[in-house]
């Protein structure tokens, strides 16, 4: 009779402890835990453009593949006014982030940005208030037009080698940058590029640059 009380207590305890893990594995999210069924995407010229995302909040690794695909563009406005992401790290095989795709992501302190991309598109990380530092890879080699606008909480900035076009506003609004190195492939520097950049002590523009816009540097009254 111990013996068979023994074993049936065991058993009891063994299937408290699975449907205790049921649970928690039911409402507690694994943390990155992101696939092809929390986005909408098209596929295009062998590759994928991610369209919309069930994504809102937390960190989130887009996938590097979707059906055998690799994703290759993060599209317009894709994660507008998500409020809630904290951090992106977004797959090597990303050529192109689209207009807005980041765009007012109030909580976004971090953003992995791979060396595949190339170009960085109108608005694509606007007012991302909590960004506090971006990395943008060699291989980019267009900011385009209000692409870090409105950025107030961004301190520093390393523009590469390969950038040829600071596109307009691209930095308007940047109260928190205190200092920016152009490299010496910059010929153009857009209308209103580092507008209103108040905390902008420092700027080194190379003799490469030919063109700079009306007012790209106006409102930096540290400057």
């Amino acid at each position: 009779m111990r013996s068979c009380r023994h074993r049936r207590g065991w058993m009891v305890g063994w299937i408290r402890g699975i449907f205790l893990l049921w649970i928690l594995w039911a409402i507690v999210p694994l943390e990155n835990a992101y696939s092809a069924s929390d986005f909408e995407y098209e596929k295009s010229n062998g590759g994928i453009t991610i369209t919309k995302t069930k994504v809102r909040d937390g960190d989130v690794v887009i996938p590097t593949q979707i059906e055998s695909l690799p994703v290759t563009t993060i599209g317009a406005h894709v994660f507008l006014d998500c409020t809630g992401l904290t951090s992106v790290t977004i797959p090597d095989g990303v050529t192109t982030i689209e207009e807005g795709a980041f765009k007012d992501c109030t909580g976004l302190t971090s953003v992995a940005i791979p060396d595949g991309v190339t170009t960085i598109e109108r608005g694509a990380f606007n007012g991302c208030t909590s960004l506090t530092s971006v990395t943008i890879p060699d291989s980019v080699t267009t900011i385009g037009d209000g692409a870090f606008a409105h950025c107030t909480g961004l301190t520093s900035v390393t523009i590469p080698d390969g950038v040829t076009t600071i596109g307009p506003v691209a930095f308007y609004g940047c109260t928190g940058l205190t200092s920016v190195t152009i490299p010496d492939s910059v010929t153009t520097i857009g209308n209103g590029a580092f507008y209103g950049c108040t905390g902008l002590t420092s700027v080194t523009i190379p003799d490469s640059v030919t063109i700079i816009g009306v007012r790209a540097f106006d409102g930096c009254t540290g400057l």
